[in-house]
């Protein structure tokens, strides 16, 4: 390799170095902050609660959806139900026949339709919000299942009247289908056990993850409502709501399970649309950050957080780096060895400390070396459609709000989630590339830069190879 690609490779790493660190100090954050108490129960008359359940094509599971929401253990004459359907297919129907079957037996529940998709999930929260008769509003997407106790769980809290939105974390009902849904619980976990309860811990900001969770209603209303300018409509609020002063909690011990998608195009829905939305939000919501009379620590942890999805392009620029450089040389073949290790340390070390002790935390042990691998080379594999999402983002290209495709447990409308063809070319391609560059690497004995260019073509190997698989069927729990 000559000097000007030896240097881009540096360059490259480099910039993924503050990404590692940021990981290892949300690790340290969750490790050396002592847990926060909260009021434990709700004193006085229990308040009005709004149900919302905001669903689009949910066929499959609109009626669990519904019948969990009505067995939940709350007063029936201080609960309101609001089914918010966007659908135009079945789910119409089967959302229909639920709700007057329970209005039959007293329940204040609530078909709401709109005829229109306007501002997608955000649009139909604003609908429900103004109607709302609760003075808090839970929130459920519709492949989650609550448990009963849910809305006893998270009051207590704002008993605070500064607490705006309580946080529940979000457990799995599929977690063990296959190694994508295994991947993902560990994404999952992660994000809530460490990132969640860290910032939570060290008073930063953090995020309502747009289910399971409770906000209440003026703090809605006074943060400017919901908005549908960006894909993640719970981060931008949830940021304009602290920034207006409100405070949230997060209610780690509270878990409530959700399907996770079982194939990968399914699974770069939901990524790319988490990860386009972050940046949207970040283009939004830093400048008011900054501007806030708000802790410099907090200043810079939601530039942290809100510009994480940047690591996306770095690191797809380092697989073509080292796939590139790979065929006309090794990569960084007249740098010194420690340099080579260090970058797979770097890579490496945080990710799997991050991820491990998140497994540990949620008791996972089992199988935790092999969900950790499966995690790191699903995060690799996912390099070309989140690159995409984040130019998308940076180019401002109107983007409609894609629902991820849930299966239920009894699949009876086969909601497709077809490859994008672009992304899964470019990713076969790269694949292939980095393929070749790891066995040319091999043959020429220079075993300092092999295992970084074959950890990187193992990752778009295994998710190239998932892509032309046909989705198993839906799994039951306990079968």
């Amino acid at each position: 390799m000559n000097g000007w690609g030896s240097t881009l490779y540096l360059v490259v790493l480099a910039l993924l170095v503050p990404f590692g660190a940021h990981r290892l100090r949300l690790l340290w954050l969750r490790l050396r902050r002592p847990p926060r108490s909260e009021a434990e129960t709700w004193t006085g008359a229990l308040p009005v609660v709004t149900v919302q359940l905001p669903i689009y094509n949910e066929a499959n599971v609109v009626a669990r959806l519904i019948d969990t929401v009505c067995a939940l253990d709350y007063p029936v004459d201080r609960l309101e139900i609001q089914v918010l359907d966007d659908s135009d297919d079945e789910t119409v129907e089967r959302a229909a026949d639920r709700v007057a079957s329970w209005r039959a037996r007293g329940f204040d529940i609530h078909h709401v339709r709109r005829g229109t998709r306007d501002d997608f999930k955000s649009g139909a929260l604003a609908l429900g919000a103004e109607r709302a008769r609760g003075e808090f509003v839970l929130v459920l997407d519709a492949d989650f299942v609550p448990p009963p106790e849910l809305i006893r769980s998270l009051l207590p809290p704002f008993s605070d009247g500064s607490v705006g939105a309580v946080q529940a974390a979000w457990d799995h009902l599929n977690r063990d289908a296959n190694w994508l849904t295994r991947a993902q619980a560990l994404f999952l976990d992660a994000h809530f056990a460490i990132e969640h309860e860290a910032r939570y811990r060290a008073d930063l900001f953090f995020n309502f993850n747009g289910s399971a969770g409770m906000w209440r209603l003026r703090c809605i209303e006074e943060s400017g409502g919901w908005q549908g300018d960006t894909l993640t409509e719970d981060i931008d609020l949830s940021y304009r709501a602290q920034i207006a002063g409100w405070r949230f909690v997060y209610r780690d011990a509270v878990r409530v399970p959700a399907e996770l998608p079982t194939g990968l195009r399914s699974v770069e829905i939901q990524q790319s649309r988490w990860t386009q939305g972050g940046i949207q939000s970040a283009r939004k919501l830093l400048p008011s950050v900054f501007r806030a009379p708000l802790p410099m620590a907090v200043k810079l942890e939601a530039a942290a957080h809100l510009l994480g999805h940047a690591v996306h392009p770095l690191t797809l620029l380092l697989g073509i780096t080292l796939a590139a450089f790979g065929w006309l040389g090794a990569p960084g073949s007249n740098l010194p060895g420690w340099i080579h290790a260090m970058a797979l340390g770097l890579a490496t070390i945080p990710f799997v400390l991050f991820y491990g002790l998140a497994g540990r935390l949620r008791d996972r042990s089992s199988g935790l070396v092999r969900d950790v691998g499966a995690a790191m080379l699903l995060g690799l594999g996912l390099g070309v459609p989140l690159t995409a999402a984040v130019v998308r983002a940076l180019r401002r290209t109107p983007t409609p709000f894609e629902r991820t495709p849930k299966r239920g447990f009894e699949q009876t409308v086969p909601y497709r989630a077809d490859l994008a063809r672009l992304p899964a070319l470019a990713r076969a391609v790269l694949a292939l590339a980095l393929a070749g560059a790891t066995a040319k690497i091999a043959s020429l004995g220079l075993v300092t830069a092999l295992p970084f260019t074959a950890l990187f073509a193992t990752g778009y190997l295994v998710t190239t190879r998932e892509s032309m698989r046909r989705p198993a069927p839906p799994a039951v729990p306990g079968q």
